[in-house]
């Protein structure tokens, strides 16, 4: 017999899919201004698994009261590693695990099947499908974005197999440099279509290369819910070369840019945000230092060590919510700390 919960929840996303059908019909006539460029869902907020020892914020316009800290399940996840932080995370008040497709995260989706289906009322959860560069060249073809859409909806469909669910709270495009890519009309069908058929809410991206531009056409467009950007406080971060954006404006820089974006009504989800100070096995133990030119003399004599002062400052400069790679107790405790604390502290630039 079908409980209640997940009655409930069912409730929910077959209401969100008719407001779709009822907004631009069926089949989805794209043409011009590709209306309609934003959906009003729920008015009343989406509050999961909401404690006294986390902090929240409504994440854009999807109305979703988002825990400050985002449990990123990619690399956490990948072969098992980090499973048995997801209880621990979920006692904290954590209510939003982001994935990635397994042909890039091996099994992380597969790992956090049990979790999610124990869970499914009480947490957010969000996956992606990266696109690979060759298809990212601008100008992108139309043929190039229909192969690009084209992965996308694949990836979906093996993404809800892996979850052992036919629903997740959002899809994303991963991996994305290109601002010609996410403005096609092929891209935001196979998302309408998806979320037509029930299988997902929301649309977003996640960028860690070129971030400025595509932020700006997510905006121009108003297809994106949400979307998460390799920033740091010192501003972009670039995967692809391992640092920062060359002559990235600083964050502080960038208020102008993520105010617009949580002005059209985006999520902003801060990520790498201390991959400069991070251990990585292809650039050496990091620099701790490497931010402090960024911050004033009041923040630098708080008691935050070097990474959670990172995320505290993207926090309380423009990020709604930061996603953080834990894969031991420590990190996830003192991440945890940091998000929560984050208010407290003046890092005003000098």
């Amino acid at each position: 017999m079908e409980n209640k919960k997940t009655k409930g929840f069912m409730n929910r996303r077959e209401f969100n899919k008719s407001l779709v059908t009822a907004a631009v019909g069926v089949p989805f006539l794209l043409s011009g201004d590709l209306i309609p460029k934003t959906l009003k869902l729920q008015d009343q907020l989406d509050r999961r698994n909401e404690r006294a020892s986390m902090t929240y914020r409504k994440l854009g316009r999807t109305n979703f009261m988002c825990s400050r800290l985002v449990f990123g399940c990619g690399a956490a996840l990948t072969g098992g590693k980090a499973v048995r932080l997801l209880d621990h995370a979920f006692e904290a008040g954590i209510n939003y695990y982001d994935l990635g497709a397994d042909i890039i995260y091996k099994g992380n989706e597969t790992s956090f099947a049990p979790f999610m289906k124990a869970n499914r009322d009480n947490i957010w959860v969000t996956s992606k499908a990266p696109i690979d560069f060759s298809l990212q060249d601008d100008p992108v073809s139309t043929e190039q974005a229909k192969e690009a859409a084209g992965i996308w909806t694949d990836l979906l469909e093996q993404s809800l197999k892996n979850l052992q669910t036919d629903y997740v709270d959002g899809y994303f495009l991963m991996n994305i440099k290109s601002p010609t890519l996410i403005s096609s009309e092929e891209i935001y069908r196979a998302f309408l279509d998806a979320r037509s058929a029930g299988k997902v809410g929301h649309f977003g991206l996640a960028t860690h290369k070129n971030a400025g531009k595509v932020l700006e056409a997510a905006i121009r467009t108003g297809w994106y819910d949400v979307t998460m950007v390799a920033v740091t406080p010192a501003g972009w971060y670039d995967w692809s070369i391992r640092g920062l954006e060359k002559d990235t404006p600083s964050l502080t820089t960038l208020q102008p840019l993520l105010k617009q974006a949580r002005d059209a009504g985006i999520g902003l989800i801060g990520m790498k945000a201390a991959r400069l100070i991070a251990p990585l096995s292809s650039a050496g133990q990091g620099d701790e230092t490497v931010f402090d030119t960024y911050y004033d003399s009041k923040f630098l004599e708080t008691p935050l060590n070097p990474f959670q002062r990172s995320y505290v400052f993207v926090l309380e400069n423009g990020l709604d919510v930061v996603n953080a790679d834990m894969q031991n107790y420590t990190h996830l405790e003192e991440n945890i700390e940091a998000v929560v604390n984050s208010g407290k502290y003046i890092i005003k630039q000098e």
